[in-house]
């Protein structure tokens, strides 16, 4: 009975053990704060010379590598638009309409290995310098082509909309993860100290599935997170004006919190987290009196507005959205993203049932906004430092989904997503798919690969951006990392 009891014992922590484990992990438990603190953990914080703990999160930062872009614009067609419809020309496929082929396909509606040809619904014409063939969808983009690189190769690992939609924006498959415009904002800071520095745009039908994880900031400070902007009425949900009073009171709470962070001094690990909420509060209460100003169109030429389309019904919308994206960008916003297409079905690019019902709707609401961004931001010269971004979550594949009918299903084998400005090539076209634009044959390029090259163009070593995080140095790139696309870096 004694042994037993012993041996039952002697399986627990002793009290002296206890004591002594826990004496000993205080002080590991400073040091690991304290080394947080000081950018032991994070590449880009210890690269700042002038980093301390208790930075404003949002402060600007210098590049760590050479980059041409400030800003980004990423156009985001959600629903996955047809390549072989709008910007990938597969000229023998016209004529095959009906014709059933061996073809290997993977999307919604799962694996097959057959199926029936859809031939593209619009002709194709050559437009630029370079001759690229661009879709009757795009007649006012493909004037732009020139000032475009587009990527025909582009691969993502889902063909399902909401983990293909977290891997476009964050990475990963898995949610949680910071998106790609936290990972900008907390490489880079923000320029504007009133504004947001990013900011999202969704549809008016509704956001994209799954929500605020498309851009979220993950395991990082809220304050990278992204801001929601509306074209019209209040611009920020859940921040409205207030009056002197209601000021008044927020800044007696920021000047609190202030008192706190300096009374704190000792405790440098939670002291970076304060910072991080007073730099929240403090966005708050200036975007209060910016946030206005920034959204006022109308003090916008008559000519300018015509360009993005604002004063036609069937592009007014979208066309407010690049109009505001180029105001943010004039203000020092370091990542804007636009949603062209919301909620479920034809209310964005998922086009199953009927393809030229659906892609006339989204691409006659969005050509005209787009090309007019471009020859905007160009015009002022703010283009050869602005990077914009157009794509969806993926492609769609050359046959039909159904017996009936000229819908197609995703696909996620091989798409085409384009770049303009802020440092790339233009003018050029990069990778291939097969002849039927089912799958990428040449240059394969992963979404890594994309993200790579943004962050590159932005001045940030894809490979060397990091966020400690569990034990580990996390990746926008993942830990296998990625390269950037060198053929469209001018």
């Amino acid at each position: 009975m004694k042994n037993q009891t012993k041996n039952t014992f002697c399986g627990q922590t002793k009290r002296r053990e206890f004591l002594h484990n826990v004496a000993g992990g205080f002080p590991a438990l400073a040091l690991t704060g304290m080394l947080g603190a000081d950018g032991f953990f994070n590449k880009t914080q210890a690269a700042s010379p002038h980093s301390t703990a208790y930075d404003n999160p949002l402060l600007a930062k210098p590049p760590t590598i050479p980059g041409k872009a400030k800003n980004v614009i990423f156009i985001f067609c959600y629903g996955g638009p047809s390549h072989i419809d709008t910007f990938d020309y597969k000229p023998t496929m016209y004529g095959m309409d009906g014709k059933t082929i061996d073809v290997k396909t993977f999307g919604r509606g799962g694996k097959k290995n057959q199926g029936r040809i859809v031939e593209p619904k619009w002709k194709f014409k050559q437009y630029g310098e370079s001759g690229k063939w661009v879709s009757d969808l795009f007649p006012n983009v493909g004037t732009c082509v020139d000032d475009i690189a587009f990527l025909h190769s582009m691969t993502a690992d889902s063909p399902i909309h909401g983990s293909a939609l977290l891997m476009m924006n964050s990475g990963s498959v898995i949610s949680g993860k910071p998106s790609l415009g936290s990972w900008v904002n907390y490489g880079l800071g923000s320029v504007n100290e009133n504004l947001p520095g990013y900011v999202v745009m969704l549809d008016e039908s509704g956001g994209p599935i799954s929500g605020a994880k498309n851009w979220t900031s993950g395991f990082m400070p809220a304050s990278y997170q992204g801001t929601v902007f509306r074209s019209k009425g209040e611009p920020i949900l859940n921040l409205k004006h207030v009056d002197g009073m209601a000021r008044s009171e927020q800044r007696t709470l920021i000047d609190s919190l202030n008192h706190l962070n300096a009374g704190h001094m000792k405790s440098r690990f939670d002291n970076s987290n304060l910072a991080a909420r007073i730099a929240s509060y403090e966005l708050a209460y200036k975007m209060q009196a910016t946030a206005p100003e920034a959204i006022d169109l109308e003090s916008e030429s008559e000519e300018t507005k015509k360009l993005y389309g604002i004063d036609d019904p069937k592009t007014e919308k979208f066309g407010r959205k690049c109009m505001l994206a180029r105001r943010m960008v004039e203000r020092g916003v370091r990542f804007i993203q636009l949603y062209s297409g919301g909620a479920h079905n034809d209310q964005n690019w998922d086009a199953h049932g009927d393809l030229e019902n659906n892609h006339n709707l989204h691409a006659g609401a969005t050509d005209k906004p787009v090309a007019g961004l471009i020859k905007d931001l160009k015009r002022r010269g703010m283009l050869e430092d602005t990077l914009i971004v157009w794509g969806g979550e993926f492609g769609r594949q050359p046959t039909a989904e159904y017996a009936k009918g000229t819908g197609r299903d995703h696909n996620s084998y091989g798409f085409t997503m384009w770049m303009a400005g802020g440092g790339v090539k233009g003018g050029v076209s990069v990778g291939k798919t097969d002849e039927l634009g089912a799958a990428a044959v040449e240059n394969r390029f992963h979404v890594k690969h994309l993200h790579a090259t943004i962050l590159s163009l932005m001045g940030l070593d894809p490979n060397d951006l990091s966020f400690f995080h569990g034990g580990l140095d996390e990746k926008l790139v993942g830990v296998e990392g990625a390269e950037p696309i060198s053929e469209v870096i001018a």
